[in-house]
């Protein structure tokens, strides 16, 4: 009986060499499944990588959810992992056992462990697919996921169009969520399953606040039947401004919510209202 195949694809700027090379040491130490591992430098010439991982360089930094999609026409297997190079997997049957969650519904398109920090820090919000406190460790259907370990089915992934490369970064898995769910699919969230990340907060990178902005309204615009695009929006308004207390940074944040509202979004394909309703009834109605 054949192993299923696992397309692993690793995007990296090459800035994290040491994460890297424990990256992929974990990922090739893998066992009961075969492996297509692909790094795509991302305004970086991989080099250095081990034995039996293929390579591909973009010139120009295409942001990580067009850098995503590049690695995934560039790989091969039914089942995609999209691994951050500064994500490790704990043990040798981590990815086995995914596969495994994965295989058992054909209606599965995305299945996400439970990422924790290997130091015991505090994960941060964006970790937990559910509202509330205790939703780490709830596992189940769930409406929205963290990018940063995960599977994907590829003829779901592809059904829908694959990630929103012109987000560049910032709620991209969102946007891909709300089309999986409305084309049908579900998101499961497999809590049992562990897989390690650094727990550092999203506002490091340079581009938070004004992409944070800009591509919640390129989300509502894309996704969400009126007035429900209003009020997604509206909603975000008030929770940054109830948890941002840095002028700068708010600044910096309205200026991308102007730049939302004024720049191409993309195609728009509003989500049925029976899809309303079915993120409403797994805990996140799509006005948060």
């Amino acid at each position: 009986m054949s192993l299923p195949t696992v397309a692993a694809v690793v995007l990296s700027q090459g800035t994290r060499p040491v994460e890297l090379a424990k990256a992929l040491d974990t990922l090739l130490a893998q066992t009961g499944i075969e492996l297509d591992v692909l790094v795509v430098g991302n305004g970086w010439v991989p080099e250095g990588l081990p034995e039996g991982v293929r390579s591909h360089h973009e010139p120009q930094n295409l942001g990580i959810p067009e850098g995503r999609n590049v690695g995934a026409r560039l790989s091969h297997g039914d089942i995609i992992l999209f691994y951050d190079d500064d994500a490790w997997l704990p043990a040798p049957d981590t990815l086995a056992r995914l596969v495994a969650t994965m295989e058992s519904d054909p209606h599965l398109a995305i299945v996400q462990p439970r990422p924790t920090d290997p130091d015991g820090r505090p994960g941060p919000r964006r970790w937990v697919p559910r509202p509330g406190a205790n939703g780490a460790e709830v596992g189940g259907d769930i409406v929205q996921f963290w990018e940063g370990v995960h599977l994907e089915r590829r003829t779901a992934f592809d059904q829908v169009g694959g990630w929103p490369g012109e987000f560049f970064y910032g709620h991209e898995g969102i946007d891909l969520a709300m089309r999986l769910l409305d084309a049908g699919w579900r998101i499961l969230y497999a809590p049992g399953i562990i897989v390690h990340h650094p727990a550092l907060p999203a506002s490091r990178h340079a581009v938070f606040y004004r992409m944070n902005a800009r591509n919640r309204v390129w989300v509502a615009r894309r996704n969400l039947p009126h007035p429900l695009d209003w009020t997604y929006v509206a909603v975000w308004v008030l929770i940054t401004l109830l948890r941002t207390r840095d002028r700068e940074a708010l600044r910096i944040w309205f200026a991308g919510l102007r730049e939302g509202y004024t720049t191409d979004a993309g195609p728009r394909h509003p989500i049925s209202w029976r899809t309303v309703a079915r993120m409403t009834a797994l805990g996140r109605p799509p006005i948060i």
